[in-house]
C-alpha cells in the first residue's frame, strides 16, 4: 500500500466533505433522531460504498481513457451542475 496515496486521498476527501450537504445531513439526522451511533454508522457504510463504486469506475476508466480526457469531464460536470445551481434548476 502506498501510504503517501492513501493520507493524499484522505486530505483531499475529508477537506472536499467538510460542511458538504452530506455532513449537514448527518448532523441532522443526528440531531433529530438522538441516535447518534446509528447515524455515524449508516453515513460511514453509505460513504464507503460510494467511494468504492467511485473506485471501481475510476480504475476501469482509467485503463481506457486518458487522464486528461476524465480530467476534462469532471470539469466539465462540475461547471455545468454549477450553473444549474446558479439558475435554480438543481
Amino acid at each position: 500500500m502506498d501510504l503517501r496515496v492513501m493520507l493524499t486521498t484522505f486530505g483531499i476527501i475529508f477537506l472536499a466533505e467538510m460542511g458538504d450537504k452530506t455532513q449537514l445531513a448527518a448532523m441532522t439526522m443526528s440531531a433529530q433522531t438522538k441516535k447518534p451511533w446509528a447515524v455515524f454508522i449508516g453515513a460511514s457504510l453509505a460513504l464507503a460504498a460510494v467511494s468504492a463504486i467511485g473506485v471501481l469506475v475510476g480504475g476501469v476508466i482509467g485503463e481506457y481513457v486518458p487522464l486528461i480526457w476524465v480530467k476534462r469531464v469532471a470539469a466539465t460536470a462540475f461547471i455545468v451542475i454549477g450553473v444549474l445551481m446558479l439558475a435554480g434548476k438543481f
